[in-house]
């Protein structure tokens, strides 16, 4: 009996998120992009549905790590639940390029995803991790054609020249923030602050807080966590952007 649970666990850790989650995941398409920006290629990845049909979509940005396997994979699995999912090389050139480079990436991106057949531009949200999440919780109030977000243990007071505290009041979007109570590099005294000052705002807001989980907590050594925090965190993200991209 013991090696029977044993190779069943084994089996349990080695399925996707998805799956997990759900038998009725679609089959999926990916391959690697170049998102024009400013004149230079942004080396991306994209992943999609391969039955046909207009499914909303969502920009993902990565965390200050890079383009990690975790993501990509994550972008499969997300893709499998119904979206078109695309991970923005963000730091294709620069390890830490300006807020505006950004910001007009996102905007080409958005134009990029807006042009696809099988894309519906009025259902197009953004998520990101780390670094991403502060990217999310940034231009959520700044770009209109984002009807959704999902911020992965963002940092709501860093920015040049603004902060994501600074545009709480211009948040019209709703956004699902996503973090760890054992959060060193962003703690959680900081996400519950900029969530009392988002409710003040009367922003359109909702806050999910996993208990003794680190910053970063998706991802393990560059690769997609398995564990039930981070199954449910997935789960948390695709049934936000369904009820809120519907």
């Amino acid at each position: 009996m013991k090696i029977k649970y044993v190779l069943l666990l084994i089996a349990l850790l080695s399925l996707p998120l998805s799956a997990l989650a759900h038998d009725d995941a679609l089959t999926v398409s990916s391959e690697d992009i170049d998102v024009t920006s400013g004149g230079q290629g942004y080396q991306s990845y994209i992943a999609y549905p391969t039955d046909a049909g207009s499914y909303p979509a969502v920009v993902l940005i990565h965390s200050f790590r890079g383009l990690q396997q975790g993501y990509r994979d994550m972008t499969d699995e997300f893709a499998a639940e119904g979206f078109v999912v695309l991970a923005i090389g963000w730091q294709t050139f620069e390890r830490s390029p300006s807020d505006a480079l950004v910001e007009q990436l996102l905007l080409d991106s958005i134009a990029y995803l807006s042009a696809r057949d099988d894309v519906d531009p009025m259902r197009i949200g953004l998520t990101g991790f780390c670094a991403g999440g502060r990217y999310t919780m940034l231009f959520m109030p700044q770009i209109d054609a984002f009807g959704a977000g999902v911020a992965w243990y963002g940092f709501p007071n860093s920015g040049d020249p603004a902060t994501p505290a600074d545009l709480v009041d211009e948040l019209d979007a709703p956004m699902l923030i996503i973090h760890g109570t054992a959060d060193r590099p962003s703690p959680i005294a900081s996400i519950y602050a900029y969530a009392t000052a988002l409710g003040d705002a009367g922003a359109d807001f909702e806050l999910k807080v996993y208990a003794n989980e680190p910053h970063s907590f998706m991802l393990e050594d560059g690769d997609l966590s398995r564990d039930d925090v981070a199954n449910d965190a997935f789960e948390e993200m695709v049934t936000f952007f369904r009820r809120k991209l519907a």
